[in-house]
């Protein structure tokens, strides 16, 4: 994040098949930033050539996207550890700081990520419970293999004895 900014590349013809080299260091600032202009600046490129990169390349597209979710992510664990923790601040005219806790924010959190943490549970029971229907499905085939003798292929004749 504090590194100095690569030298300037080369413009780079955007939709060709090379991937240019400022791509790497742009995608990595922007998954520790979450930021287009900053990791354009580190990366050595303009912000403007960036965008037009992900307007032409999808492939480069998903890997921003990608990037963004990361950056979002450590965003999310950085806030979620400081609104477990507390921060320690100072109290006025104490030599130490006070350990406080936002309250109101961890409460947001907790509410803007209870469906989405229900909907991952649901995902996951339900592939637990297909799971089980599989193993209870093959347990039954078993036990009918074991028990039903072979039946005769339809329109196979039954009878043994011939009666003319």
């Amino acid at each position: 994040m504090a590194d100095a900014p690569l030298p300037c590349r080369r413009a780079h013809a955007v939709g060709t098949d090379a991937v240019p080299e400022w791509r790497a260091a742009f995608l990595a600032e922007l998954a520790a930033t979450s930021n287009v202009a900053a990791s354009a600046r580190h990366a050595g490129i303009s912000p403007a050539l960036a965008y037009q990169a992900r307007r032409a390349e999808p492939g480069f597209y998903r890997e921003w996207q990608e990037a963004l979710c990361e950056g979002y992510d450590m965003l999310e664990m950085a806030l979620l550890r400081r609104l477990r923790e507390g921060e320690v601040k100072p109290a006025a005219g104490a030599k130490k700081g006070v350990r406080t806790f936002d309250n109101a924010n961890a409460l947001r959190l907790l509410a803007a990520h209870r469906e989405s943490t229900a909907r991952q549970r649901a995902v996951m029971e339900n592939r637990d419970s297909d799971a089980i229907l599989d193993a209870i499905d093959a347990k039954i085939e078993k036990m009918r293999e074991r028990s039903l003798p072979a039946l005769p292929a339809p329109g196979a004749d039954t009878d043994q004895t011939d009666d003319q």
